[in-house]
């Protein structure tokens, strides 16, 4: 039990390291934020407001991991290397692939409460 006492302390504290230095990271704090209410709004039902939240969740969970990644290259070098370059590179498209994903899902959202029909 006292593991996963100290696992979400330790959670805790790089939660508020990236809400506090992290622009990315804040950014997609915000979007969560307005995503819960909007979410809602635009879903038909529970999965589908878990799909949009899961998305933006996703998001988030890729962003840490890619802060991860860089500071851990960082930390081994700031000298330029071109290993530590394509590590960082592969984090940033892993959020970019995240990106595209959530826009997707919320796109789609989108469209089908405009149509009204699930497309």
């Amino acid at each position: 039990m006292q593991r996963l006492i100290d696992a979400f302390y330790n959670s805790v504290r790089a939660f508020r390291k990236l809400a506090a230095s992290e622009e990315a990271f804040q950014l997609e704090l915000t979007l969560l934020v307005l995503a819960l209410p909007l979410g809602w709004f635009l879903s038909e039902s529970w999965r589908g407001y878990a799909l949009l939240i899961g998305a933006v969740l996703l998001m988030i969970m890729v962003e840490v991991l890619n802060t991860g990644i860089e500071a851990a290259c960082d930390a081994f070098s700031r000298e330029f290397n071109i290993d530590i370059q394509l590590a960082k590179d592969c984090g940033s498209l892993a959020v970019l692939i995240s990106v595209v994903i959530a826009a997707g899902v919320w796109g789609v959202a989108v469209i089908e409460r405009i149509l009204g029909v699930p497309i």
